[in-house]
């Protein structure tokens, strides 16, 4: 997923009376890109045994790009010129943002809950904050260093079962820890963002899906010469429309929809949806436990991220 608070509007489009005067279909698309990430921990954790998870990314950004070649030539035609001068950092990205992130979460989800990587995907704007006051030296308020220690707390809280005497004793879980480091690559991928060159939103996406896909495959030949490589069963293939589909192509677009319409200020605040559909979903879906110490830690998540906007107010 793309962190709102971090990408610019599409290039040349205007802020007309029209955008300003639809907050509603915003709000209901930006809702939609919420339900659609929260789903991805939720499909992640229903692809294991029934596809390998770098088949899962391979044949994911595959998807995505033969989606996005029916509607996307246009918009990478016309900014080609400048994306060809930026090919590496876009390979860059996409490998980072996309293959690699996604390669993480799906090897987490067989180790983790779908409440608990939902709960502890949505500290990535937390990472975001930490990682532009490291890179590019932003001001950190003491209302957002508040909000961080909060949802760290609230991570922790996660990672250790509601029992923090594990953390001490380095006995959290392996799944865990995975989806933590995926989330710290993701931030810095989105902290990269700051640097995309001046292009409309969808060729940089389809530019950069591309270069995921590529470096997909020898992830893919790893698996196979490690023999842990499973073909996709009927559910696999389901499960690989279902993440092109909604978390990587729809999402996407409801996205630059909707901080088209009320910028990305704004629009940045329904990322804190996704840990709570993540949460719901695994519940209803997957009949996971939700624990007292998962609200605890969904509170502290969504609090420290709500105390980090204040402090940015």
């Amino acid at each position: 997923m793309l962190d709102p608070r971090q990408v610019p509007m599409q290039a040349g489009t205007p802020m007309t009376a029209e955008t300003h005067a639809s907050p509603l279909r915003a709000y209901v698309l930006l809702t939609l890109t919420a339900l659609c990430w929260g789903a991805n921990a939720v499909l992640g954790r229903v692809a294991v045994g029934e596809i390998s998870p770098m088949a899962l990314v391979s044949a994911r950004w595959f998807g995505v790009v033969l989606l996005v070649a029916v509607f996307a030539r246009e918009p990478v035609r016309r900014d080609w010129h400048i994306l060809k001068t930026r090919l590496v950092y876009l390979a860059a990205m996409g490998t980072l943002g996309f293959s690699i992130f996604n390669g993480m979460f799906y090897v987490a989800a067989h180790y983790a809950t779908a409440v608990n990587i939902g709960i502890i995907q949505g500290s990535i704007p937390v990472y975001v904050l930490i990682g532009v006051f490291v890179i590019h030296r932003t001001p950190v308020t003491k209302l957002q260093l508040a909000g961080v220690l909060v949802t760290m707390a609230g991570v922790a809280t996660v990672a250790s079962a509601g029992d923090l005497q594990r953390l001490s004793a380095l006995a959290i879980g392996q799944g865990e820890v995975l989806v933590v480091a995926a989330c710290l690559l993701y931030a810095g991928y989105t902290v990269g963002l700051r640097s995309r060159p001046a292009v409309s939103s969808l060729g940089l996406f389809t530019v950069m899906a591309g270069a995921a896909f590529l470096v997909s495959l020898p992830m893919v030949g790893a698996e196979i010469v490690l023999g842990q490589f499973q073909a996709p069963t009927p559910l696999g293939w389901l499960v690989v429309v279902l993440v092109a589909l909604f978390p990587s192509l729809l999402g996407q677009i409801f996205f630059m929809q909707g901080v088209e319409m009320i910028g990305p200020g704004r629009a940045g605040l329904f990322v804190n949806l996704v840990p709570v559909f993540a949460a719901i979903l695994g519940v209803v879906i997957l009949s996971e436990p939700f624990e007292t110490y998962h609200g605890a830690a969904l509170g502290m998540v969504l609090g420290g991220i709500w105390l980090a906007e204040r402090g940015n107010a």
